[in-house]
C-alpha cells in the first residue's frame, strides 16, 4: 500500500546554470576569456558556430532572473563562478568588478529567500592557465586553490554550499579524450592526467577550506555525473564492457575520493598510458566531505564492440534493448513455468507484462 511522503521542510527545490552557459558578456568588467570562450568562436566547434557572447544575458539580467526563479517557488540556486571573472590572467591580480558580480548575486538571491549553491568550477578555465598546461600542469591544483580562497573570503559569509568542481567525468572525457568540448584535446595519454590534477585540485580545496572562515557557516563537496551501467546481454563480453564503463564514467571519480584509489579497471582500459599515481596524491585526493553531488541524466545499456577504444564497448539503443528485454523476460517467462508447473503458468503471463 502506498503511504503519504512528505519532503522535509528544509528540503531545497532549487535550479542549476553554469557561468558560460547562461551570463553573456565573457569580457566584461575586465574578465579574462576562458576556453569555451576560445573553443566555441574556434569555427566549427559548435552548433551553426554559435558562442556565449550573449547567451541568457544573464550578467545584465541577474536581478530579472532571480525574480522568476522565486516567482516559480524555488529556494535554491545552484551557479558557477567564471574562473576568469575573478583572475583575469588566472593567478596573481583580483579583479574587484568581477568578484563585486557575484556578491551583488549572492544578495539578490538571499533577499528573495533563495540558498546560493556555489560550483567552482563548471568547465571555463582560464585560457591564459590554458596555454600554461590547463590540467596538465601540475601546478593548476594551486592555482584553483588560490581562486577558491578568494571566492571564500568574499562570499563565504553568505553562502552555505560550496561544490569544488562539477562533472570532472565531461571535463577530460569531453576535453581531453574525445575532443568533442574545451579545449577540444584528443589524446590518450592526456586524459588520465587531467583526470588526476582535478581531483588533486579538489582534495587540495577541500582541506584549505577547513581552514577558512567559511567553514564555520559552509559546507563542501563535489558534484559528479552518474550513469547506471547495464549490460545487453550476460555473455562475459558484455558484461566485462559494462564493468570497463561503469569504472570509467563512475567509479573513475567516486572511487579516489571515497576509497583514496582509482579502479582496477583503469589499468586494463588506458594500458600504458595509465600512469603509477604516488600515494601521497591519494591522500590528498581523499578527504572527508560533506556531501556529493549527483547529476544523473540516464542510464546506459552497453554491449562489448572492439572498436571502440578505449573501452571496448559500445551504448545500445534504448528501444533496441526494451526490445531485446521483452524478448528475454518472455523467453525467462517461459521456462519458469515449464519449470514451476501449472500455477506458475497462471501467474507468470501478467507478471512478465508488467515488468516489461
Amino acid at each position: 500500500m502506498t503511504k503519504d511522503f512528505r519532503f522535509p521542510d528544509n528540503f531545497l527545490w532549487g535550479t542549476a546554470t553554469s557561468a558560460y552557459q547562461i551570463e553573456g558578456s565573457p569580457a566584461a568588467d575586465g574578465a579574462g576569456r576562458s576556453i569555451w570562450h576560445r573553443f566555441s568562436h574556434t569555427p566549427g566547434n559548435t552548433w551553426l558556430d554559435q558562442t556565449g557572447d550573449i547567451a541568457c544575458d544573464h550578467y545584465r539580467r541577474y536581478k530579472d532572473d532571480v525574480a522568476i526563479m522565486a516567482e516559480l517557488g524555488t529556494n535554491a540556486y545552484r551557479f558557477s563562478v567564471a574562473w576568469g571573472r575573478i583572475y583575469p590572467k588566472g593567478t596573481r591580480a583580483v579583479n574587484k568588478k568581477g568578484i563585486d558580480f557575484y556578491s551583488r548575486l549572492v544578495d539578490e538571491l538571499l533577499k528573495r529567500g533563495i540558498k546560493p549553491n556555489v560550483t567552482l568550477y563548471h568547465w571555463d578555465l582560464p585560457e591564459t592557465l590554458d596555454d600554461r598546461g590547463g590540467w596538465l600542469n601540475r601546478d593548476i591544483a594551486e592555482w584553483f586553490c588560490d581562486y577558491a580562497v578568494t571566492m571564500w573570503e568574499a562570499l563565504g559569509d553568505r553562502v552555505e554550499m560550496w561544490s569544488t568542481l562539477n562533472e570532472p567525468w565531461v571535463i577530460t572525457d569531453g576535453g581531453y579524450l574525445s575532443g568533442v568540448l574545451a579545449p577540444g584535446h584528443s589524446n590518450l595519454f592526456e586524459a588520465p592526467i587531467a583526470t588526476h590534477n582535478l581531483l588533486r585540485a579538489h582534495g587540495l580545496a577541500v582541506e584549505r577550506f577547513r581552514s577558512t572562515n567559511a567553514a564555520k557557516k559552509g559546507k563542501i563537496g563535489i558534484t559528479v555525473n552518474l550513469e547506471p551501467k547495464y549490460p545487453a546481454s550476460q555473455s562475459p563480453e558484455d558484461l566485462d564492457a559494462t564493468r570497463r564503463a561503469d569504472a570509467y564514467m563512475n567509479r573513475q571519480y567516486l572511487d579516489p575520493v571515497f576509497l583514496g584509489s582509482y579502479p582496477e579497471e583503469m589499468h586494463e582500459i588506458f594500458g600504458e598510458a595509465w600512469p603509477n599515481w604516488s600515494d601521497d596524491d591519494m591522500r590528498q585526493i581523499k578527504q572527508p566531505i560533506d556531501f556529493v553531488g549527483i547529476n544523473y541524466y540516464t542510464r546506459k545499456v552497453e554491449r562489448y564492440h572492439p572498436d571502440f577504444l578505449p573501452l571496448k564497448t559500445k551504448h545500445v539503443p534504448h528501444d533496441l534493448h526494451n526490445g531485446e528485454r521483452r524478448r528475454v523476460l518472455r523467453s525467462a517467462a517461459s521456462d519458469r513455468r515449464q519449470d514451476r508447473g501449472p500455477a506458475a503458468r497462471r501467474v507468470l503471463p501478467s507478471t512478465s507484462a508488467r515488468r516489461a
